[in-house]
């Protein structure tokens, strides 16, 4: 087995500042997040944090009352009607937002100084620290998940510290106050940000305690010498302010960089060092600056780059970690730079969210998932709502967004009546359910809430025909419909496909979780699923219905991924049609969530080559900033983390699968990457990779198992037996290549 890979895999280094806020270098600590700009003598420092949303009048909008309509809905659905239906399911027509999430402010530090030589700046993934560094000066900046603080210290003489809420795009209406005071002997730097009245919170505060030879000037601050910044950030709902909170935090928290450090490390080293990726990158690849990485894989778009996809592998797993704490990672993750985020930078949970957290639970990250967890049970009473609101029925009916603050349905329009998107709560209760799988820990509340999901999917199964089948209606498969006579998508239907695989799941977690077996027979009159008269999987198993092959979504293929329904082991007729969906899919916008979605299937559907292709859609497209954070589309347009966040999981999906007492090598390997580790991955049931190498004649792996168990093992030239005995490392090798 091979040593670990330094430590250049585990940072990227870049040799100029940010040219704007998009190529900022990040740290986070799952409530605050920061972008270093990197300039040595005019530094901006954008702070953010995860409850900062604009208000706009929807925090307390609640779903629409349809449950009385919801016959004729059916009626007209069933009779042809479907645009109808559609206006009907949009409730009052009106399209309403979530709150808008927003950057807090900027700390600024501005001094003046000799020609910058052997500039360099830098992120640690492993601890966490932007490093920025020249002939003249010094300056390390990181998020403590242990103190709840930015920590920024300053080592490049005399500076004036500041902080400024003219960032782009900044509505007219928030007002910002700057002050820097002396208070207690202490000097502190304080901005507030006062929202419009629109049914929202009040304001938001950063408040800085400047540690050093400072004092205040005017509305900031002049240092001498070394420095230290602490800083805390705040949301407010009523005009009392908490800044004497605050500052007390500042104080308690001490005045010790490396203490600080010390603190933060604890909890941050440990989760992002549990998994690794080497792909056998030269030393001197692993030591190019970020910005020669990018450059290297734009010149070579049809290949994929072994040094650019390792590095983009650690990346991703930081910044998912760094951006999962009082809540799950957002659009934006927890970054932003201006205030025009697109989609309201909520969570748009119909695919974004869940593929974002696609490497949660595999990636040994259980601190992600727990984020996940807690937006969820915030919001599962009003789950519980639109369920009774909409279709009059008890259970789970889960909205296509949030900002954070509920979970009601009101994003509606007749184009994407969500109203409609019924295995809402199942998509999202997977992840919570997937840990379950993979740790082995009691669900808990979550055994109830899958329970709930059932009773929903009972409570809405309608009868329709004299044979009395049961079909799903209204249904909807995001975000499109089958086409009408002009070649429009209308998306009001019947049976959409992830609804069926949804339902089916759900109804027989239900029965092995109750005992029940009310639900297995419910389950049992489902309708199956449909293959098209070209052989391919089909999005709705309803008659008749031309399928949007261009659409950037691919929600029928929930079956195959993350479900396991659909796999060339137990079905591999519909296995078949669903690659065959796969490779008829268009690619619309080549946005970043299709694509992963797409690689992600495959991978489960063991082709390779096709999880290559996908790839070389993001990484061959200029979908990265010098952070390593991802764009939504090619030519880095709109600041998004799908692709950030969501491509390991597509890697160690290639390179591992488990499913029962099967556990496969190699499964969809993408051509070019002959060799390499992983290590640290966790698979359903209880199953720790704890290395997996392969070459071009071999693969090795070494498991260890919570529990004893038998399990057979497959790679590409090879299948064995193996008896795991819990705890213990059992090392098995199989060739790579046909035995002579």
């Amino acid at each position: 087995m091979r040593s670990r890979p330094p430590a250049a895999a585990h940072r990227i280094v870049d040799t100029a500042p940010a040219a704007s806020w998009e190529d900022a270098f990040l740290s986070g600590n799952g409530e605050y997040g920061i972008m270093v700009h990197g300039d040595p003598y005019a530094e901006r420092i954008i702070c953010n944090h995860h409850r900062y949303v604009l208000p706009n009048g929807t925090r307390h909008a609640r779903p629409p009352e349809l449950a009385a309509v919801l016959p004729r809905i059916r009626e007209l659905i069933l009779t042809g009607r479907r645009a109808e239906a559609g206006r009907l399911l949009a409730g009052d027509g009106t399209l309403r937002w979530t709150q808008s999430y927003h950057p807090g402010f900027a700390l600024t530090v501005d001094a003046g100084g000799p020609p910058v030589r052997d500039y360099r700046r830098s992120t640690d993934f492993a601890t966490g620290e932007v490093t920025v560094a020249w002939s003249g000066g010094r300056r390390r900046s990181f998020v403590s998940r242990a103190d709840r603080l930015v920590v920024t210290e300053l080592d490049l003489g005399a500076c004036t510290v500041g902080a400024t809420g003219d960032l782009p795009g900044r509505p007219d209406g928030v007002r910002y106050e700057v002050a820097a005071y002396r208070a207690g002997g202490r000097v502190f730097l304080r901005v507030r940000g006062r929202y419009p009245d629109a049914g929202g919170a009040y304001g938001f505060e950063g408040l800085t305690l400047v540690h050093g030879d400072a004092e205040p000037a005017g509305d900031r601050v002049r240092v001498r010498g070394r420095a230290l910044l602490t800083t805390v950030l705040d949301r407010v709902d009523t005009p009392a302010w908490r800044t004497g909170q605050l500052a007390g935090r500042l104080v308690t928290a001490g005045a010790g960089y490396a203490a600080l450090l010390d603190r933060h490390l604890s909890r941050h080293a440990g989760p992002y060092r549990r998994v690794s990726l080497d792909l056998g990158v030269p030393d001197a690849d692993r030591e190019l600056p970020v910005g020669e990485l990018l450059a290297r894989q734009a010149a070579a778009p049809d290949r994929l780059d072994p040094a650019l996809l390792e590095r983009l592998f650690h990346a991703g797993r930081y910044l998912l970690f760094s951006a999962s704490g009082v809540l799950p990672p957002r659009l934006t993750g927890l970054w932003l730079g201006s205030w025009d985020a697109a989609w309201a930078g909520d969570f748009t949970t119909d695919a974004n969210l869940n593929l974002q957290l696609a490497g949660a639970n595999l990636g040994a990250l259980p601190e992600v998932t727990a984020a996940h967890a807690r937006l969820v049970g915030g919001q599962v009473d009003d789950w519980r709502r639109n369920a009774r609101a909409i279709y009059g029925v008890a259970g789970l009916l889960a909205p296509s967004r949030t900002d954070g603050e509920h979970g009601h349905l009101f994003h509606l329009h007749p184009r994407w009546p969500f109203a409609a998107w019924l295995p809402g709560a199942h998509w999202l209760l997977f992840p919570l359910y997937e840990h379950h799988l993979v740790t082995g820990e009691p669900l808990g509340e979550v055994a109830g809430w899958l329970v709930e999901v059932a009773e929903f999917f009972a409570g809405v199964l309608t009868v329709a025909g004299a044979d009395g089948r049961l079909v799903i209606v209204p249904s909807y498969s995001p975000e499109t419909g089958p086409l009408d006579d002009d070649g429009r998508p209308v998306p009001a239907a019947v049976n959409a496909t992830m609804d069926l695989a949804a339902a089916r799941h759900a109804l027989t977690v239900a029965a092995e979780l109750t005992g029940e077996q009310r639900w297995a027979a419910l389950a049992a009159r489902l309708p199956e699923h449909l293959v098209d008269g070209r052989g391919a999987l089909a999005e709705w198993a309803w008659p008749g219905y031309r399928p949007d092959d261009d659409h950037r979504h691919v929600s029928h293929l929930y079956p195959v991924w993350p479900l396991d329904e659909i796999n060339p082991d137990d079905t591999p007729a519909l296995a078949a049609a669903a690659h065959r969906a796969l490779t008829l899919r268009g690619d619309e916008d080549r946005s970043a969530h299709g694509s992963l979605h797409r690689a992600l299937a495959a991978a489960r559907l063991r082709d390779g080559a096709l999880v290559a292709a996908n790839l070389r859609k993001i990484v061959g497209a200029d979908m990265f900033f010098r952070s390593l954070m991802s764009a939504h589309n090619p030519g880095r347009v709109t600041y998004n983390a799908d692709a950030a966040h969501a491509l390991p999981a597509v890697l160690i999906e290639a390179l591992v699968h488990a499913r029962r007492d099967v556990l496969r090598l190699l499964p969809a390997l993408p051509p070019g990457l002959g060799r390499g580790v992983l290590r640290g991955v966790r698979l359903p049931g209880r199953l720790t990779v704890v290395e997996l190498a392969w070459t071009g004649d071999r693969v090795a792996v070494r498991l260890v198992a919570a529990v004893r168990r038998r399990v057979r093992v497959h790679a590409p030239r090879g299948t064995v037996t193996v008896d795991l005995a819990p705890g213990v490392p059992t090392v098995v090798t199989l060739p790579q290549e046909d035995p002579p």
